[in-house]
């Protein structure tokens, strides 16, 4: 298949009206079909003719393995917390106060500053109830919003990109990552993901797998990466050529205008030097460029610290800090601020006793993060507690549902009707500003 039609983006179509009608004729029939579909969904859909520039937009920070959160935010001011660690625990002095009872591990310089600037929100205690230990099971249930005891294919951002971007672009959600996200698999072909966004490709469907509906692409090794639509059993009517073709089309036209953005010129400040800071730039820089993205999500490893934690620790911390300060203040600097808000959350957190390698076991409960400009800054929640009455099974309870967290995240941030993407009605937080 060798065809290379000329590709318009969709706000193209719609600022010059060149949507069907006389046209018809003279393009190929793929082409054709995907003008009816963006007509029909603008038409049904009148309100969602924004740009890029002023839409919310959601970054979504996810630290994999289990982030220590009693070392993250320690509670300096709990003899519990010393007890059960006597090698690991922080020191009142060393950590960064917070108020009398908590304060941040020494190498979060960056969260202590946005915190005192106003811009940073912590929320104790976030998890579920019958928590689970194991990696990828804890993370289905993060990525899917759903209970426990229950499963799901499709992730909580899916759900958002089904029942609220229809007609948009694909590049909706940008995840930088080599993998999908759960989060993100949906109904409908919305979503990309890349490593690395200034030498990635779209792929050919007709180079997939019979099996591989999806368009998905993993790491494309010493090529930089690829570029797949997230992984959906999206409604297939026509032709199913025409639908293939038509998907590959919506792909590209995503990667030209990422393309585009990453070739040009941008004058923003220096970043730290690591790749998880990379990747925020990459973040900023597309948000500068006017991506119509609604949702970007990054990841870092290595949070599975269950021996030698502490340099290791004090590392991916500092990582954290400097790379998210570093964004918030180059999305400031752009004049973006008040559209931009950051989420960092972790499966699980860790065993409030230390282990006897000189590190920390899976736990439950852990603080989550909430950065920017509509944050209402401070200490959200109630801390679960650490004495033996209060744990469970030697885990840290959690007081927050983290589905309330995605609630008000769907509800303040992004607009929606939580319960429409979460199945039912989670209690709202009084986290963000109005």
């Amino acid at each position: 298949m060798n065809r290379e039609p000329t590709l318009i983006t969709r706000r193209s179509f719609l600022r010059t009206g060149l949507v069907g009608g006389s046209l018809a004729w003279s393009v190929p029939s793929f082409l054709h079909a995907t003008m009816q579909t963006l007509q029909a969904a603008t038409q049904a859909n009148p309100a969602k003719a924004g740009t890029g520039r002023d839409q919310p937009v959601l970054v979504v920070l996810q630290l994999a393995g289990g982030n220590d959160g009693l070392n993250t935010v320690v509670p300096v001011g709990n003899d519990d917390y010393h007890r059960a660690r006597p090698a690991l625990g922080i020191a009142k002095k060393d950590a960064l106060r917070l108020d009398d009872g908590f304060a941040l591990h020494p190498a979060l310089t960056g969260f202590k500053s946005l915190f005192d600037e106003g811009r940073l929100a912590i929320l104790h205690g976030v998890g579920y109830p019958n928590p689970n230990r194991s990696h990828f099971r804890s993370m289905e249930i993060w990525h899917t919003a759903t209970d426990s005891d229950k499963s799901a294919l499709h992730g909580w951002i899916g759900r958002y990109f089904d029942n609220q971007c229809k007609g948009e672009d694909p590049a909706v959600g940008i995840s930088l990552s080599a993998q999908t996200p759960q989060a993100f698999l949906c109904g409908s072909a919305k979503g990309v993901c890349f490593v690395d966004p200034g030498r990635f490709r779209v792929l050919d469907p007709s180079m997939q797998d019979d099996d591989d509906h999806s368009m998905m692409a993993g790491d494309g090794g010493n090529e930089g990466g690829s570029v797949g639509m997230i992984s959906g059993a999206a409604a297939i009517t026509g032709d199913p050529l025409d639908f293939l073709e038509r998907t590959a089309l919506d792909a590209q036209v995503s990667s030209d205008e990422i393309q585009a953005i990453m070739k040009g010129t941008y004058d923003g400040p220096a970043y730290p030097g690591t790749r998880l800071a990379g990747d925020f730039r990459n973040v900023a820089r597309m948000i500068a460029g006017g991506m119509p993205t609604r949702i970007y999500y990054v990841s870092l490893g290595g949070f599975d610290t269950h021996a030698n934690q502490a340099g290791a620790h004090e590392r991916l911390l500092r990582d954290v800090g400097d790379a998210v300060k570093a964004f918030l203040d180059d999305i400031k600097r752009q004049g973006n601020h008040d559209r931009v808000t950051l989420m960092a959350f972790s499966e699980f957190g860790r065993r409030v006793k230390e282990n006897g390698s000189g590190g920390t076991d899976h736990g439950a409960a852990a603080p989550l993060f909430l950065a920017g400009a509509g944050v209402k800054a401070g200490l959200h929640g109630k801390f679960p507690g650490l004495a033996d009455k209060d744990l469970l099974n030697g885990d840290v309870r959690h007081t927050t549902d983290f589905r309330s967290v995605y609630a008000t995240v769907l509800g303040r941030v992004l607009k929606t009707d939580p319960k429409l993407v979460l199945g039912r009605e989670f209690p709202l937080l009084d986290v963000m500003r109005a």
